[in-house]
């Protein structure tokens, strides 16, 4: 675990270095419009959280974890040393703005340059991120009881250690982006990106490493395949008769059976054996096991669930955008001489994050087990719903403090000024930053350890690449609602409630307290999806006393 988590410490240091400051990059360095940028930040966060579903295929069909990781850092390397260059050598930049003068935007060739990184950076992002969390948590095996850390304080942990390197890139690596230059601004995340890949490198004999065993995506067609083809076979009344074969699915199932469930019934036709199959029993495409047909219902139960991520997403994208934007033009001094950067602002999310979760793992877990009986303390779905609350209080509180700035402005006669600092405390901003870190503590830990803990084993890299593809699809309804709210709040007297170049005149309170609206229904929606969704039975062999009795069953009801 030291090399392993030796490795996210660098590498979110590397990668939060590079993004949570980059909105400036884009505006005052290569001079594009506040929503040009945006977009742009939130298209590659949703391609470089798309990218995961192909990373995990890799290395769930074919690689490996480790070796996907590797490779895919490797990638990421290339990128972030081609963008820091892009900032160091000037031929890469439009030249600086003089005075009052319109600004010179990047040229084409010069934006190919950001865009080749970027697109580098998502792709290695594809196999680090679906493959990382999954790796480490592969480190653990919860049925031998000689095992005393459950991951689901491995999650909160691997949580937190990332929170610690993104502590330091958003004050010291920002404060460096803002102050000294970007050209050592972004060299720092470079070199701890190399580190990230070394530390991780010399850990290899100490890993458990879980061999792939052929496509997942493959398994869950035949499934579908074979369902389909014995469409008209009528269902069996005892489904102890559906077929299993515990050798064939050895490799799939290392750490327990899944058990055969009620739902989706149609599916379970894919596990009859017909007449037709008694000389085709290996032939995957038209009879399966219990074990491989309950694989695929497992990930169609947790697409609702994923997908109620989206909008807390869409939220939480504000922060590196729009937050930004309100922070640069507040009073950020702590001393006479020393202000804050606008970038760092984002400190307070983090920081509240660790609290919280170092809160919940040490405290509320305990005092919560007393009343639940469970050994997480609350479910999974309870967390996460705790999270979706707290989310929604800080879009709506975002809201009332962009009215207040305003004012401020008002009355200090600055609302044509954009670049002027209007005499109101940064700090304003605090509860949103806060409320945002404990709603992640919350939802976002627990979505992650959801996608883990109910994937199959063997699809655990998949799982882990569909919870980014629920972080995408978050950065990509983030493009889309700004762009439309641009689009149709624009008025002929040129008024705009997302205005490209200067943030007084518009109504950014509205576009937060739509986004709070859409997150009241979404929690609406999750609560459905949790209230009807099934928990994954699964029995698993006792590794312990060989005096034990055959096996052990984890019902869904104690998850």
């Amino acid at each position: 675990m030291p090399f392993i988590f030796a490795n996210e410490v660098c590498e979110k240091l590397a990668v939060v270095g590079f993004n949570t400051n980059m909105n400036s990059y884009l505006t005052t360095q290569l001079h594009m419009p506040l929503t040009k940028a945006a977009n742009t930040l939130t298209n590659f966060g949703g391609t470089a959280s798309l990218t995961p579903l192909l990373g995990a295929f890799i290395a769930d069909s074919y690689a490996g974890k480790f070796w996907t990781v590797t490779v895919a850092s490797i990638l990421y390397q290339i990128g972030m040393i081609s963008l820091t260059l892009s900032a160091v050598l000037p031929q890469f930049r439009p030249p600086p703005c003089k005075g009052e003068e319109v600004c010179r935007q990047a040229s084409a060739g010069q934006l190919a340059v950001l865009y080749i990184s970027l697109l580098l950076g998502a792709l290695g992002s594809g196999g680090i991120r679906p493959c990382i969390v999954a790796f480490g948590a592969d480190q653990f095996h919860e049925s031998d009881p000689k095992q005393n850390t459950k991951t689901w304080s491995y999650f909160n942990w691997y949580y937190f250690v990332m929170g610690v390197a993104m502590l330091v890139a958003v004050t010291v690596l920002v404060y460096i982006q803002d102050n000294i230059g970007w050209g050592i601004g972004l060299g720092i995340p470079t070199i701890a990106m190399f580190f990230s890949i070394a530390a991780f490198i010399v850990g290899y004999p100490l890993y458990r490493n879980l061999n792939p065993d052929g496509s997942p995506y493959t398994r869950l067609v035949q499934v579908i395949v074979a369902a389909f083809h014995k469409r008209n076979v009528p269902y069996l009344s005892n489904p102890s008769l559906l077929y299993q074969n515990d050798e064939l699915d050895a490799s799939i199932s290392l750490e327990g059976k899944l058990l055969h469930t009620e739902q989706m019934k149609f599916l379970d036709k894919a596990a009859i054996v017909t007449e037709e199959d008694d000389n085709k029993i290996s032939n995957l495409w038209r009879l399966n096991t219990v074990h491989r047909v309950e694989e695929l219902k497992t990930i169609i139960r947790m697409g609702p669930i994923g997908a109620s991520g989206i909008f807390l997403i869409t939220a939480v994208a504000q922060q590196h955008t729009f937050f930004l934007q309100q922070a640069k033009t507040m009073d950020r001094h702590l001393t006479k001489t020393f202000q804050i950067p606008a970038g760092s602002m984002f400190v307070f999310n983090i920081l509240t994050m660790l609290i919280t979760t170092a809160f919940y793992d040490r405290v509320f877990i305990k005092v919560a087990r007393r009343f639940t009986g469970l050994d997480r303390g609350i479910s999974l779905l309870q967390r996460m719903g705790i999270g979706f609350v707290i989310s929604t209080l800080a879009t709506l509180v975002a809201g009332f403090v962009e009215m207040m700035r305003k004012k401020a402005a008002s009355a200090h006669g600055l609302l044509d000024h954009p670049h002027a600092i209007i005499p109101i405390s940064v700090f304003w901003l605090l509860p949103q930053y806060s409320l945002n870190g404990m709603a992640e503590a919350f939802m976002s830990i627990g979505h992650l350890e959801f996608f883990y803990d109910q994937a199959p084993e063997s699809m655990r890299s998949t799982a882990m690449a569909l919870f980014w593809a629920s972080i995408s699809a978050g950065n990509y309804v983030s493009t889309l609602l700004v762009t439309l709210v641009h689009k149709f709040s624009a008025r002929p007297n040129g008024s705009n409630w997302l205005p490209d170049n200067n943030l007084n005149k518009g109504k950014l309170e509205y576009f937060y307290w739509l986004i709070t609206i859409l997150q009241i229904f979404n929690l609406i929606y999750y609560l459905i999806c949790a209230k009807l969704y099934t928990y994954k039975p699964i029995e698993f062999q006792d590794k312990g006393d060989s005096s034990s009795k055959g096996n052990q069953i984890e019902l869904s009801s104690t998850v």
